[in-house]
């Protein structure tokens, strides 16, 4: 497979009709403290300014925008869906640095060794080639600078009956996720209604008690509004592309992409969140 066509048409198509649907519009100051948080904790602030220019890999709906935006000159918009006229129409009132471009990771108009920083979160283990992906945004990159990765887990930190609950949870995506998208639309409300908010609920009580909460399943919801766990419901099984890696496998992926001085949010185990700067 070669960059111009390491995409899915498919879930390219999926993801629009999914941020069209969920703008972000409605989601809570909370919700975004929380997310921003939890992906921008190791972020370097000190190695950008105002002369920084940077780009967002799959912004979908710009939620993370609002991480970085104030404190550089210029944040490059990059997705190959629909989804980048919802982040135009979110973002049009907040900031005056942006710059979009409906185009996919591997396949745009920035050229390479010109960014000073760069970020993707939530968006390679979407597509095809995961490596070749990652290598296409490092390419961008100028020497030294940090780029943020936040690619979904292998529960290689996580108790064994975890892997085969997530084996289960699959074959359920497996044929979610082949229906038209009016019906995903429906069914992944009833998971987000009868699974996930019971179930992220609960670790509220477990950590009420002082309870561990991390291997509890959707512990990392117990905080979180229903429209966040409505949106990663449709998220999560309305998507037929779905790529799964292990702490060590993403920090051998980072190296092969030219990245070096890796390190990982601990703090935000069990889902690994990776910083690297390039060779």
């Amino acid at each position: 497979m070669n960059s111009s066509n390491n995409i899915d048409n498919e879930v390219v198509k999926d993801f629009g009709n999914e941020w069209k649907s969920f703008t972000q519009k409605d989601l809570s100051k909370n919700d975004l403290d929380l997310g921003i948080k939890s992906y921008f904790r190791i972020f370097p602030y000190e190695k950008i300014n105002q002369d920084s220019v940077g780009a967002d890999f799959g912004c979908g709906s710009g939620r993370w925008v609002p991480a970085l935006a104030p404190y550089v000159k210029k944040i490059i918009c990059i997705d190959p869906s629909e989804a980048i006229d919802v982040a135009k129409e979110n973002l049009k009132n907040s900031f005056s640095n942006l710059e979009f471009e409906k185009a996919g990771i591997s396949e745009n108009s920035i050229k390479e060794n010109s960014l000073d920083f760069g970020y993707c979160l939530g968006v390679l283990h979407h597509i095809p080639d995961t490596q070749l992906a990652l290598i296409d945004c490092v390419r961008k990159l100028k020497k030294g600078s940090p780029f943020l990765l936040y690619i979904y887990y292998k529960f290689d930190n996580q108790p064994f009956w975890y892997f085969y609950l997530w084996k289960l949870s699959d074959l359920i995506r497996g044929v979610i996720c082949m229906l038209p998208y009016r019906i995903k639309f429906i069914l992944t409300f009833g998971i987000a209604c009868l699974i996930y908010y019971p179930i992220a609920r609960f670790g509220r009580i477990l950590e009420f008690f002082k309870l561990p909460v991390k291997s509890w399943p959707l512990s990392d919801y117990r905080n979180r509004s229903f429209y966040t766990m409505r949106t990663d419901s449709l998220d999560r099984f309305g998507t037929k592309l779905e790529h799964r890696f292990t702490k060590e496998e993403i920090k051998q992926m980072m190296e092969v992409a030219g990245l070096e001085n890796i390190s990982f949010d601990e703090l935000n185990a069990p889902y690994w969140c990776a910083l690297g700067y390039k060779k």
